[in-house]
């Protein structure tokens, strides 16, 4: 996999992590893993090395809390966030451009994965009718073939329009231009597609 931070960004935007209060190791690795639609998950030996480094900086301070150890942001690391909100605006535009790659991947892996399927799909009812000459495939077969590729269509398709509606929606969110009719919006859109989509399976 591409490295997704240059030098120095996991640190900064750790930082920016915890500007909403403290947060779990495994929380941090679970805000990166969705920031990125989750085409990207840091591991543990990845993160809490950094997060240690921060700690002697004096930018995170570490509290123990039985078993669970939690990081907050210290006066220090608050200034530092403050003094770089440049690079952290950059930062956030970097990571936008990287999700849509990571999406537009993704996607054209769903749509060679399904073309594989159609391709092994006429395959299979090939080899059934030349098995079982004279009798080829039943009107139920062809039925429940066409029936899964029309599955495989639909679920690429709720899960561009999901990659793209995130994507956007984390770019608003850093722009500070993510307003509550937005979310009415997505509440008031999904529910009445959810409705009308099961109303075609009954």
């Amino acid at each position: 996999m591409a490295q997704v931070f240059a030098h120095g960004q996991l640190r900064l935007y750790l930082l920016s992590l915890l500007e909403g209060g403290p947060r779990h190791g495994y929380e941090l690795i679970t805000a990166l893993q969705d920031r990125f639609g989750g085409t990207y998950r840091p591991s543990a030996g990845t993160i809490y090395p950094r997060l240690a480094r921060l700690e002697e900086e004096g930018l995170v301070r570490r509290t123990e809390e039985g078993r669970k150890t939690t990081y907050a942001l210290t006066d220090a690391g608050r200034a530092e966030l403050a003094a770089r909100s440049d690079d952290l605006a950059f930062l956030e535009e970097g990571i936008a451009e990287t999700v849509r790659d990571r999406a537009e991947h993704l996607r054209a892996d769903v749509r060679g994965s399904m073309s594989g399927l159609r391709a092994d799909l006429a395959a299979a009812a090939q080899q059934a009718r030349a098995a079982a000459v004279p009798r080829g495939p039943t009107p139920a077969d062809e039925m429940r073939q066409a029936a899964h590729a029309r599955r495989m269509e639909a679920e690429a398709m709720v899960q561009r329009f999901r990659d793209e509606v995130r994507a956007d929606l984390r770019r608003a969110d850093a722009a500070g231009q993510l307003s509550q009719l937005t979310v009415d919006t997505v509440r008031t859109v999904l529910d009445t597609a959810l409705t009308a989509v099961r109303g075609t399976l009954r």
